[in-house]
């Protein structure tokens, strides 16, 4: 062989091992990224995804949320069967648009990793190609009935509503008003209107996104760390009168009331604000970020929700910045009663009568359910799982002991229900008395309180009024509607 057909075989041998190399490459060490490749690039995996079933989604009676449909051209497309009324928590997916929300969260299982190869099979054989099904913990009727109530409290500025089963960690609602019908995102142009529409502002999920102050209802996280310290007993007399110095400010009571010498169980049913703040200063400010952190302050929540939907609950400065409370810029007495600046969505504060319903055990929280296949076999379950420990079990008794003084006795009495023991805690953030004064309201809860199955948290924005007479009512209704749900 002379010299040039050697130099064109090497040449050629070369090209071939180029070749194979980056073909390997591409269909063996890389192929995940080319498969998820968001950028246009992977045009071949779009075209799949149109050509595949995705999973069916479910609420907990069974009732259908989220199907794919197909039509004369077997391409499919995502519809909504409810409307708007889980539109925050599974979100929606449109080829062109992406996916948010559970939608999101379980892309793989619902899409199915399907190959090249099955896609090819699938088609030879007739067998349809998909991904698995997921069954929530979602709750229809008393979804329906939080947004609905929350909408007539507040129409414009709306609100929201979390209800956990605090011994598993399962979301019963999540609601969030104003809304959006995922099936009106994939209208061109529709997506830019909702995100223009910027004093509504239906595309953020109250439940997650946006912070609130809570109020009074953290006066709950300041008596767990007064009691599971040590420091306090509920029986410790505290000054309660107004004016009381905060930080060398004057604080003020609700209706300018004076409460010397109150025992800690009557001062949070009358939830009194110059107790809880000085308590909060006398722990500190690293017992309290200690006991925050245990609630799952100052992170974001551990949901199966993607983590770029969801704001941790914490102290924000003012640069938008999370604070630590440890931080020389926060006022620890006014973070102890909800105040300085702290912001928290609602899934927190029903997270924190959660884990004192379930005797200080803080549960994950989670939407998801099961997967199913299209054989109706459970590919995989979500268990529940532990969170934090927040607290001692007689700490979380005598917290229980507490909130029920509050329903029976305190500022939360319009939460009552006949015959259920309700432990529960009212907030208002921003009162100032006079009228047409426009505030945050909260209330929290869990029922019944020996045993309890729901814990809930419930906010409504510019209401005039008080926690207790404007949204403990509201978690008296969803109480009873979860505890009379019939499961399936």
């Amino acid at each position: 062989m002379n010299k040039p057909i050697t130099r064109v075989f090497l040449v050629t041998m070369l090209m071939f091992a180029v070749l194979v190399g980056a073909t390997s490459w591409w269909t063996v060490v890389d192929a995940n990224s080319l498969r998820t490749d968001h950028g246009g690039q992977n045009e071949r995996a779009l075209l799949r995804g149109l050509k595949v079933r995705r999973g069916v989604i479910r609420a907990a009676d069974n009732s259908v949320i989220a199907r794919s449909v197909k039509n004369n051209e077997g391409i499919y497309s995502r519809r909504y069967p409810q409307g708007d009324l889980f539109g925050h928590p599974i979100g929606y997916s449109y080829t062109s648009l992406g996916q948010t929300g559970v939608e999101r969260y379980y892309q793989e299982d619902l899409a199915g990793k399907v190959s090249d190869v099955d896609s090819l099979l699938g088609g030879l054989t007739g067998k349809d190609q998909g991904g698995d099904n997921l069954q929530t913990t979602l709750v229809p009727a008393a979804q329906r009935q939080a947004e609905q109530l929350i909408a007539a409290a507040s129409p414009v500025a709306g609100g929201a509503a979390v209800a956990l089963d605090p011994q598993t960690g399962a979301v019963r609602i999540m609601a969030s008003v104003p809304g959006f019908d995922p099936n009106a995102i994939r209208q061109p142009g529709a997506l830019a209107r909702l995100n223009k529409d910027n004093q509504r502002k239906p595309l953020v999920n109250r439940a997650l996104q946006f912070g609130y102050a809570p109020g009074s209802t953290m006066k709950v996280v300041t008596l767990t760390a007064a009691l599971d310290s040590g420091k306090y007993r509920l029986d410790t007399p505290v000054d309660g009168r107004n004016n009381a110095k905060i930080s060398g400010v004057p604080l003020r009571n609700d209706f300018d009331e004076d409460f010397p010498a109150i025992d800690l169980t009557t001062a949070l049913a009358k939830s009194v604000n110059t107790v809880f703040a000085q308590v909060a200063e006398k722990l500190g400010k690293q017992t309290m970020r200690k006991y925050m952190e245990r609630f799952g302050f100052d992170k974001k929540p551990q949901l199966d929700y993607p983590k770029d939907a969801m704001s941790a609950a914490g102290v924000y400065g003012d640069r938008g910045q999370l604070l630590k409370p440890t931080s020389d810029k926060v006022d620890i007495g006014r973070l102890g009663i909800g105040q300085d600046q702290l912001q928290v969505p609602a899934l927190q504060m029903a997270q924190v009568a959660a884990a004192v319903a379930n005797r200080g055990r803080l549960m994950k929280p989670h939407i998801g359910a099961r997967l199913v296949d299209r054989d109706g076999r459970t590919t995989k379950t979500i268990d529940p799982a532990l969170q934090a420990k927040v607290m001692s079990e007689q700490t979380a008794a005598e917290v229980t002991q507490a909130m029920v003084a509050v329903v029976q006795r305190g500022t939360g009495t319009q939460a009552q229900i006949p015959g259920v023991q309700v432990a529960g805690k009212t907030g208002t953030a921003e009162t100032a008395t006079g009228t047409g004064t426009k505030n945050k309201l909260w209330f929290i809860a869990f029922a019944p309180a020996a045993d309890p199955k729901i814990a809930i948290a419930v906010t409504v924005n510019d209401v005039v009024g008080f926690g207790g007479d404007v949204v403990a009512p509201i978690a008296k209704q969803l109480i009873q509607t979860l505890l009379n749900e019939k499961k399936p």
